[in-house]
């Protein structure tokens, strides 16, 4: 989700970021903008639907995460639980956690409201506060991966508390993105940026706070850091916009969709 960037837009920079920042960044922004992301949004994601991204594959579609039923399950970056309340349903027992206060809140209303409340857990993705070996499963669906400066130590935590067997799934912006400016129309198919060039992107006040945060990895950053947490990569999912779907979402839209990918799912397994 990068931005064509020029000296006209002093607002957004590309510069260093470490975690504290992006930390800070992330729960103010999302803070500020849940109600309105879930009044636009809302509609496509459902209250309790568990979809891996703009493109709209569904995980009752694709299965990604195997049989969830009976599993114990971290949704990691879960916003307002959507997906964590599909699992409830399906018959998992599902923990969401996300660094922003106001997503959570809004979750536990669409919970009490549908019948589905899930345990929800305000914490950062890089410090995950459970225990070794405590999940079956963990699943994020464009959740905490691309807004935490230390993508790797994700990994890490992650591998630390599943056990031994357990699956780990993650959506994310394809990293390809990258290279092409935000905007759903012809001017999305053209690259600008280097996919090369990891600096993140970063919307910034007036005295240089960053606000708004998001950190670009290679397909072979993810690759390295999957296996480096002692994490076996299954598969990465890149999934073909459908032609029934003619949502245009930010920068994602059919027409970019029939070009450039704009999802990346990896499929990981902690060795058993």
């Amino acid at each position: 989700m990068t931005e064509d960037q020029d000296a006209g837009t002093p607002a957004v920079a590309r510069r260093p970021v470490g975690q504290p920042e992006s930390a800070r960044a992330q729960r103010a922004w999302w803070d500020a903008a849940a109600d309105d992301y879930l009044d636009e949004h809302g509609p496509f994601l459902g209250d309790a639907r568990f979809v891996w991204g703009p493109e709209g594959l569904s995980e009752a579609d694709a299965h990604l995460l195997g049989d969830v039923a009976g599993r114990r399950v971290l949704e990691v970056g879960a916003g307002a639980a959507q997906c964590s309340r599909w699992l409830l349903a399906a018959g998992a027992d599902p923990v969401a956690l996300d660094l922003s206060e106001v997503m959570l809140r809004r979750g536990r209303e669409l919970g009490v409201a549908g019948g589905l409340e899930v345990p929800l857990v305000q914490a950062d993705a890089a410090a995950l506060p459970f225990g070794d070996r405590t999940f079956d499963l963990a699943c994020s669906a464009y959740g905490g991966v691309p807004f935490v400066a230390d993508s790797a130590g994700v990994m890490r935590e992650v591998a630390r508390v599943l056990r031994p067997g357990g699956r780990w799934v993650f959506s994310v912006t394809h990293p390809v993105r990258w290279s092409f400016p935000d905007d759903p129309g012809e001017a999305g198919l053209v690259a600008r940026h280097s996919y090369f060039d990891r600096t993140p992107y970063v919307e910034q006040a007036p005295d240089g706070t960053a606000t708004y945060v998001e950190h670009h990895r290679t397909i072979g950053d993810r690759v390295r850091e999957i296996s480096a947490a002692g994490l076996q990569l299954l598969d990465v999912v890149e999934p073909e916009w459908p032609t029934g779907n003619t949502r245009t979402w930010g920068a994602w839209s059919p027409l970019r969709g029939g070009v450039v990918p704009g999802t990346a799912i990896f499929v990981c397994a902690k060795p058993g």
